[in-house]
């Protein structure tokens, strides 16, 4: 695996939005919700807690040890659903530190998490997980300093009850990761500009085409067209298109790969099991 020593990467767990839709028009692209698995060299970051956190725990099952860094954007169901099944935090001497930059009504991390694992909605608590567990707070804006030369800048993102966007900045590469977030009509949000501005990768909240969103504003997403024209005021190096909304089968997201290569050659569409090199 590409991650060992001065390697970058990062690799999908799960592309969707909303919901999981697992089945047979959706396994070329994928049915699991929001996660991603990023490596620094030797450090796991990985990108909120969705469905697709289950398989990536699978994976990590032989690692002698895990030590991660977890970033959410927000705390809606379909960002933290895998938590529960996230087996490597049942295992003792395994270390994570789990972030978040949207509560700002008092309520912390933990104890909204710890809503997920109880009565009568799952079986055990949360405090039955064997592995060491840190819950850590901040103002989506501030910088996170992770160590090893890993710096995190973070933006606000228009979404209802918040969310927060990321921009990994690893030995002169970047990774941008901006998800949940409403575009506002035909103006570009600026916190998301000066984010991604000149960012290697940028991975766009693309639930809706620009004829859907008309019937869903207000819904906290946006448009893989929106998201071009950010992917180009800002001048990233490559767009990735995240997020797809569970009604759009293998063959809707084959007519927007295409359209997207059309429109800005080299956009990728995301689907689980790829990878991106940043090294």
């Amino acid at each position: 695996m590409v991650g060992a020593e001065n390697g970058y990467m990062a690799r999908f767990w799960g592309v969707r939005g909303s919901i999981a839709c697992p089945g047979p028009d959706t396994i070329r692209y994928g049915g699991n919700t929001s996660c991603i698995e990023v490596r620094c060299g030797e450090r796991l970051i990985i990108l909120d807690g969705g469905t697709g956190l289950r398989p990536l725990g699978e994976h990590l099952a032989s690692t002698p040890s895990v030590d991660a860094d977890m970033l959410f954007t927000h705390t809606h169901f379909d960002h933290v659903s895998g938590l529960p099944f996230f087996m490597p935090m049942y295992k003792p001497g395994n270390q994570f530190r789990l972030w978040a930059g949207h509560l700002q009504n008092g309520e912390g991390l933990q104890g909204v998490l710890c809503k997920l694992m109880v009565a009568p909605l799952f079986p055990v608590p949360m405090e039955i997980m064997g592995a060491s567990v840190a819950c850590q707070e901040f103002r989506a804006g501030e910088q996170i300093e992770l160590g090893d030369d890993i710096k995190v800048a973070t933006t606000l993102l228009n979404h209802p009850n918040g969310a927060t966007g990321y921009r990994i900045n690893y030995r002169g590469r970047s990774l941008c990761y901006v998800t949940d977030t409403e575009h506002d009509g035909g103006d570009a949000d600026e916190r998301i500009v000066e984010l991604v501005r000149g960012a290697d990768y940028f991975i766009y909240d693309c639930n809706y085409t620009n004829e859907e969103y008309e019937c869903h504003r207000g819904w906290g997403h946006s448009t893989w067209e929106a998201g071009m024209e950010l992917a180009e005021r800002a001048d990233v190096r490559t767009f990735v298109i995240f997020h797809h909304d569970p009604s759009h089968d293998d063959r809707f997201m084959d007519g927007i790969a295409e359209a997207a290569e059309k429109r800005r050659p080299g956009t990728l569409v995301a689907r689980e099991g790829m990878t991106l090199d940043l090294a």
